[in-house]
């Protein structure tokens, strides 16, 4: 390669000095570290069942709260609670997982990093 770059690009990255890169990729880093430290403080809620079952869940992904109406508990079928059990946390799961991605979509400008942050 010649020296100073590739042709037709001063600095060899189209005008973008290395200096300023790295910059931007720190910058970057700090903000997905807030976020990323604001998400798993937030929480998460779903019901299932009509409401009999109510889960909440933490930005990391840990079950912290399950309410479950007394009229769900049906001796007969157990079964039946604990699908509503399952709902309402993978719901809440869910909704963790959807707020985490708009906000890394933000973040990166709508762009797949595929895994790098």
């Amino acid at each position: 390669m010649a020296k100073g770059g590739f042709r037709g690009m001063p600095g060899g990255m189209g005008g973008m000095n290395q200096a300023a890169m790295i910059k931007q990729a720190q910058k970057m880093q700090q903000e997905m570290l807030r976020m990323q430290e604001e998400m798993e403080n937030k929480t998460y809620s779903a019901a299932a069942g009509g409401g009999m079952v109510k889960a909440e869940v933490n930005g990391k992904h840990e079950l912290v709260s399950l309410d479950i109406n007394p009229e769900a508990v049906d001796p007969d079928d157990v079964e039946m609670l604990q699908d509503m059990v399952i709902a309402a946390v993978n719901e809440a799961m869910r909704a963790a997982d959807v707020d985490s991605a708009n906000n890394m979509s933000k973040l990166t400008g709508g762009l797949n990093l595929g895994g790098l942050f």
